[in-house]
């Protein structure tokens, strides 16, 4: 499928300050970038670096005070893999190529070690593989409060797990640490989400089953055949829209995806792998 993907991030800048924004669409073998068209305003100049491993695209750009804008706009091929989730296993760990074992680790936001006797009590005795992920995905579901403004960029998956509320990045922080606790390697992933609503940045969290990563939304909300992935990391720390080091304000934003007409049916999707 192909979309179209555009965002707008204002920011009024008190003292020089040095911005690393991902918000470009990932470059990546299931992912291809037709065309793209990024604007500051002011005209800045940028310096880029990308992470090799999940496609993330950085940049980095030092703004003046004053009123400072990003536009960002694409045209974005998805080919996902479609798979009958019942044939996708777990691997296990001594089978785990090297560069996917940092995955399993604790971090910042995904506390699996302080959540791994939950994990194990509540989902160890299920089916190990992509169904088990599923239902981590449905608990989460059922008994956290999807609740707008009820968190913040400290909130940790130890803190949603006491105050049952969160967003997207919350989930996603969550279904991390409970399969971190289970040893499926899972990381955060960032995107524009097709058929969001509200649109937005969005949050999703992939694990790593079968030799490769498969998408996971535990808010149920987009459409995980339409993400337009941004980027992925260990946690959101790693994926941020925006890192800020200065004194900026945040003003105003908009986030926009639609689906580009190419005359074939929208494909049926089991399980969403990225590769």
């Amino acid at each position: 499928m192909r979309f179209s993907v555009t965002s707008t991030l204002d920011y009024e800048v008190k003292s020089r300050t040095v911005f690393i924004l991902n918000v470009e669409a990932a470059a990546l073998h299931r992912q291809r970038i037709i065309t793209e068209k990024l604007t500051l305003t002011p005209e800045l100049p940028i310096e880029r670096f990308a992470e090799d491993e999940g496609g993330s695209r950085f940049l980095r750009v030092i703004a003046d005070p004053g009123p400072f804008r990003v536009a960002y706009e694409g045209e974005v091929d998805v080919n996902m893999i479609d798979r009958e989730p019942d044939d996708i296993a777990e691997v296990p760990v001594g089978d785990l190529p090297l560069a996917i074992l940092p995955y399993l680790n604790p971090s910042r936001f995904c506390q699996s070690d302080l959540l791994g006797r939950f994990a194990r009590r509540e989902f160890e005795d299920l089916e190990p593989g992509h169904q088990r992920v599923t239902a981590i995905c449905n608990w989460i579901y059922e008994h956290v409060d999807y609740v707008r403004g009820s968190s913040d960029a400290m909130t940790s998956a130890y803190d949603t797990m006491v105050l049952r509320a969160g967003v997207c990045r919350d989930f996603a922080h969550l279904g991390i640490a409970f399969c971190r606790a289970l040893n499926i390697p899972a990381r955060f992933a960032s995107g524009y989400a097709w058929q969001l609503d509200p649109p937005d940045f969005h949050a999703v969290f992939e694990a790593y089953l079968g030799g490769q990563w498969y998408l996971f939304d535990a808010t149920r909300q987009a459409a995980l055949q339409g993400l337009v992935r941004i980027g992925v990391g260990r946690d959101a720390c790693d994926a941020a829209f925006a890192t800020i080091y200065g004194e900026a304000e945040f003003k105003d934003m908009s986030v926009g995806i639609s689906a580009v007409d190419t005359g074939e049916e929208e494909p049926t999707i089991r399980a969403v792998g990225v590769g």
